[in-house]
């Protein structure tokens, strides 16, 4: 039996991570380019449908018939992937996105499928880009829809910051902007019943911190628990310590069971005066600091942040999914409200 070949070992390290490195880069590479000629193909399925259906005219002549003969003699052809709901999302995604040349490639036909899911032009177009954004996978995606995401963001923002999230998803330039409320839980699975102390809700985020990345947003990226702050005669202890990579800031986090009171305010306080003389160095922007409570006093917080930083939140989590209704019912009122402001100017 021949011997192994004789080589440098560090050299031959080096090989196998280039070789590694561009096979799986081709893979990615081979997926990706699957993936745009299925979704263009796709695309071009429901033109074909449409302009058939249409034939110059507005309104089609043809209904679900159509659809059920041609997902019929399809299957004979091709098998199962042409049944009636595929033909019926295919038709539909040219209906949806009649400028195929304007198609963002990087994103999956499963992608396309869940965000032609939703019927709402503007949270559909929210989706859209913020899967863009922030590279969600389909499951990231579905995750972020069943939370409510774009109406999260959107029930506290006026019409044009609705209409700016509907166009370009959520941007990043200031501490508000990485703020939801409230932020929501419901995959710690922790009953809303359940008594649970604040280091079980603590364990419970660490044990679920992909989870918890993917609901704080873009950019975060974790730090450490229990960050021991020596400030006067005994240590203190920050919660949940983050780093945002595109604000260049520290983010803190304290959790309570229940309502956050005032002296939560002054120690988190303490904390971003802290973190800003001591941890801070060269590059690193103010520190922001939030305070996640189950239950909010807006009075109380309102007079407890008279006068301090900027850079700190008090915002409210919850263990159950919102209730998606209430939320779209405010934001139309939003949306509603500022037209008739708007036409009101106009007859001025």
């Amino acid at each position: 039996m021949k011997d192994k070949v004789s080589k440098p070992e560090n050299q031959y390290e080096n090989l196998l991570s280039s070789i590694s490195k561009t096979y799986l880069g081709g893979q990615q590479k081979a997926v990706t380019a699957v993936n745009a000629h299925l979704v263009e193909t796709y695309w071009k399925i429901g033109q074909y449908i449409v302009e058939f259906e249409q034939k110059g005219k507005e309104r089609a002549e043809y209904g679900t018939a159509l659809l059920k003969e041609i997902s019929k003699d399809m299957k004979l052809k091709h098998g199962k992937g042409f049944s009636l709901s595929n033909i019926k999302r295919m038709r539909q995604f040219y209906t949806v996105f009649p400028k195929g040349a304007e198609l963002p490639h990087q994103l999956s036909w499963t992608h396309f499928v869940e965000i032609l899911k939703i019927s709402n032009a503007l949270e559909r177009g929210f989706y859209l880009q913020q899967t863009m954004n922030e590279k969600w996978s389909t499951t990231e995606l579905i995750r972020q829809k069943k939370s409510s995401l774009y109406l999260r963001l959107a029930a506290s923002k006026d019409k044009k910051g609705i209409l700016e999230l509907a166009h370009k998803g959520q941007t990043i330039q200031k501490p508000s902007d990485v703020i939801r409320e409230p932020y929501t839980l419901d995959f710690l699975q922790i009953p809303e019943i359940h008594h649970y102390t604040e280091r079980q809700l603590e364990d419970k985020i660490i044990e679920h911190l992909k989870d918890f990345l993917l609901e704080l947003g873009k950019g975060f990226a974790f730090v450490g628990r229990q960050y021991r702050i020596p400030v006067g005669n005994r240590p203190h202890f920050v919660d949940l310590v983050f780093y945002h990579c595109i604000l260049k800031c520290f983010v803190l986090i304290d959790l309570k069971r229940e309502e956050a009171g005032y002296e939560d305010v002054g120690q988190m306080n303490m904390y971003l005066g802290y973190f800003e003389n001591e941890e801070n160095t060269e590059g690193d922007n103010p520190p922001i600091g939030m305070v996640l409570e189950k239950e909010k006093d807006d009075l109380l917080v309102q007079y407890a942040m008279h006068n301090i930083s900027s850079q700190l939140f008090i915002n409210k989590y919850q263990l159950y999914l919102p209730n998606k209704e209430e939320l779209r019912n405010l934001i139309e009122t939003q949306l509603h409200e500022k037209a008739l402001i708007d036409n009101e100017g106009k007859d001025d």
